[in-house]
């Protein structure tokens, strides 16, 4: 699901890295951003509206709307959009609005 050869934009080696979501270890390439590793593995819906429970996926892609607000190690409404992939993250569909987490 990856775009892999195209004529104009060169695709620099990367490196994999796993990762969980959900509880099962996928993989992406470390720095892209974890939406579009989750785009590549297939999954499009990254939440679902409060009020109605209607699918959200990838959106506006320069963290400005809700659309992919996600837990991402234990940290409730991180935008997946803009935020990076590091080896052994642990991504998690937040359901509802995400609880606040308090740091030492």
């Amino acid at each position: 699901m990856r775009i892999t050869k195209h004529p104009v934009i060169h695709f620099p080696e990367r490196r994999r890295v796993k990762f969980l979501f959900d509880g099962r270890e996928i993989e992406g390439f470390e720095d892209e951003p974890i939406a579009a590793a989750l785009i590549a593995q297939g999954i499009r819906v990254f939440s679902r509206s409060p009020r109605h429970g209607r699918a959200r996926g990838f959106f506006c892609a320069i963290g400005n709307c809700s659309s992919c607000l996600m837990q991402v190690d234990g940290i409730a409404n991180v935008r997946i959009c803009v935020t990076k992939l590091a080896p052994g993250m642990r991504v998690e569909t937040q359901r509802g609005r995400g609880h606040l987490v308090e740091k030492d």
